[in-house]
C-alpha cells in the first residue's frame, strides 16, 4: 500500500481552547427536524466500532436511526486491543465496513488509501474547527468525533475515610504519601489505594499507551516537538516511579497482573475496593451504571514528578477519527455520511455521543453531564495546562506490545526495568525505521 504524507493541523495545540467550543449549546428541535436528508436513500452503513464500552449505546442509536430513516445500520465492535487486526480482516471483505476509525497520523499511514475525502461533506461542515480534521495532503481523511480526558479516577469518600481530601494531592510526592499510607492501613481501612493494573489485553492499553504518554509528553515539551523518530527516554525514571506506585499499592500482588482484566479493575473500583483507578472520561457511564454517584467521584491528574505539577491538568485529546471507506459504493458512502451528520446534529445523536462518548467538536453538540469531562473543564478554566495526547505518535502497535510485555515481566519479577527502557527507547527507533 502506498504511503502518503500525513498532516494533522494543530490538533494538540488547539485542543485546550477548542475542546469546548461546541458544547455550550444544545441541539435544537426534535431528532427528525435535525436529521440529514435520507429521502430515497438506497445505501447502507456498516460501522466497525473501536470502543467496546460504547457498544450497547451504538447498537441502540443505530436501531433508532434505521427506524426513523429506513437505512440499515450495522455496528460491529472489535474486541479490546484487536481493532487493527479486525479492520485488516474486515476491510477486504465484500461487505466491508463503510465507516472505520484511525488513531491519528500514524494510524492513517496504514489506511490512507481507504479514506474518502470528507472535505466538502456535510459532516466536515459541522466541525467547530478544522483543527479536528485529519489531513492527508489536501484531503480530509478523517474527522475527530470526540475529545476525551483521562487521569486517576478517585473515590472521594474512601479518600476522606483515609483522612485525606483532593486538595491534599497536588503532586506525585503527595500521591505517593497518600497511597503508601493507605497501603500501610489497608486491613484497618478495608480498601486498597489502587485497583489492579491489569496487563491482560483488555486493560494493558491503560499503561503501555496512556501512562506511557506521560514520559513522551514531557520529553516533547522539553524539545518543543510533536513527534520524533527516536525517543531518548529522559523521563523513564518518572514512568518507573508511577508504575511502582500502582503495582505495589494495589488490590493484588504485582505478580498477578498478567491475568487481571479491564473488568477486574472496573469492578474493584465500583465495589469500593480501591481509592484510585487510572482510566478516562469514557468510564463515567459504566461506573454510574454500577451505582456510583457524582458525590463520590472525581478525576485528578496523573502526577509523575515532572513538569509544573501545580499547574498540570488532565490528559486531554483524541485518538478517535472517523474515516469513510472510499472503496464502498457511492450509495453506501452517502448513506454513511448522512448517518454521521445525523449523529452530530440531531438531539438523539448528540445526546448519545455526549453522554456515552464525551465532548464532541461539532457546532450542535449537546452539553455533557459527564462529571469527568466537567472536571477537565474546571481544570482548564482554572488555568491548568492539559497534558496533550502524544501517544498517537507511538511508532507502531508492536512497539506498544513490547513495552507492555516488559512492564508485565518487571511487575512479575521475571524482568528488569532495563528491559522496559530497552523496549521503550530501542524499540521506538527500530519500529519507526520499519514503518518509514
Amino acid at each position: 500500500m502506498k504511503r502518503k504524507r500525513v498532516l494533522a493541523l494543530g490538533l494538540i495545540a488547539m485542543m485546550a481552547t477548542a475542546t469546548f467550543a461546541g458544547c455550550g449549546s444544545s441541539a435544537s428541535g426534535d431528532s427528525a427536524g435535525d436529521s440529514a436528508s435520507t429521502d430515497g436513500a438506497s445505501g447502507k452503513v456498516y460501522y466497525l466500532n473501536f470502543k467496546p464500552e460504547a457498544d450497547e449505546a451504538w447498537q441502540e442509536i443505530a436501531k433508532q436511526y434505521t427506524e426513523e430513516t429506513g437505512v440499515p445500520v450495522t455496528v460491529i465492535t472489535a474486541a479490546s486491543g484487536t481493532y487493527e487486526e479486525t479492520l485488516s480482516s474486515e476491510i477486504v471483505k465484500d461487505e466491508a465496513p463503510t465507516l472505520f476509525q484511525v488513531n491519528g497520523p500514524v494510524g492513517l499511514a496504514n489506511w490512507a488509501d481507504y479514506c474518502y475525502d470528507l472535505k466538502d461533506s456535510s459532516l466536515y461542515n459541522e466541525l467547530t474547527s478544522d483543527s479536528f480534521a485529519l489531513y492527508n495532503d489536501d484531503a480530509v481523511a478523517g474527522i475527530a468525533y470526540v475529545i476525551e480526558s483521562y487521569g486517576i479516577i478517585t473515590n472521594t469518600k474512601l479518600l476522606e475515610q483515609a483522612g485525606y481530601t483532593l486538595e491534599d494531592i497536588q503532586s506525585f510526592d503527595d500521591l505517593k504519601k497518600v497511597a503508601e499510607d493507605i497501603t500501610a492501613r489497608k486491613d484497618e481501612l478495608g480498601f486498597a489505594a489502587f485497583t489492579s493494573a491489569g496487563m491482560d489485553g483488555s486493560s494493558d492499553w491503560r499503561f503501555k499507551t496512556h501512562l506511557a504518554n506521560l514520559p513522551i509528553y514531557f520529553e516533547y515539551q522539553d524539545k518543543g516537538i510533536d513527534s520524533t523518530d527516536a525517543i531518548e527516554g529522559k523521563y523513564l525514571d518518572n514512568y518507573k516511579a508511577i508504575w511502582d506506585l500502582y503495582i505495589n499499592n494495589a488490590t493484588c500482588k504485582p505478580a498477578d497482573l498478567a491475568g487481571k482484566t479491564g473488568d477486574d479493575a472496573e469492578n474493584e473500583f465500583a465495589d469500593r475496593q480501591a481509592v484510585f483507578y487510572q482510566n478516562g472520561s469514557w468510564e463515567y457511564a459504566n461506573l454510574t451504571d454500577k451505582g456510583m454517584t457524582d458525590d463520590e467521584l472525581a478525576m485528578i491528574p496523573i502526577y509523575v514528578g515532572a513538569g509544573d505539577e501545580k499547574n498540570q491538568g488532565l490528559c486531554t485529546g483524541t485518538e478517535n477519527f472517523w474515516c469513510v471507506n472510499s472503496e464502498a459504493s457511492e450509495e453506501d458512502i452517502q448513506a454513511t455520511i448522512d448517518f454521521l451528520t445525523w449523529m452530530v446534529t440531531s438531539d438523539a445523536g448528540t445526546k448519545m455521543l455526549s453522554e456515552q462518548i464525551g465532548v464532541i467538536p461539532f457546532k450542535k453538540a449537546a452539553d455533557t453531564t459527564n462529571l469527568f469531562v466537567l472536571n477537565d473543564r474546571a481544570y482548564t478554566e482554572a488555568g491548568k495546562t492539559p497534558v496533550s495526547w502524544n501517544f498517537t505518535t507511538m511508532p507502531s502497535e508492536e512497539w506498544k506490545n513490547g513495552v507492555g510485555s516488559a512492564l508485565t515481566a518487571y511487575a512479575a519479577g521475571t524482568g528488569s526495568w532495563d528491559d522496559v527502557v530497552t523496549a521503550f527507547v530501542d524499540g521506538w527507533a527500530s519500529e519507526y525505521a520499519a514503518s518509514h
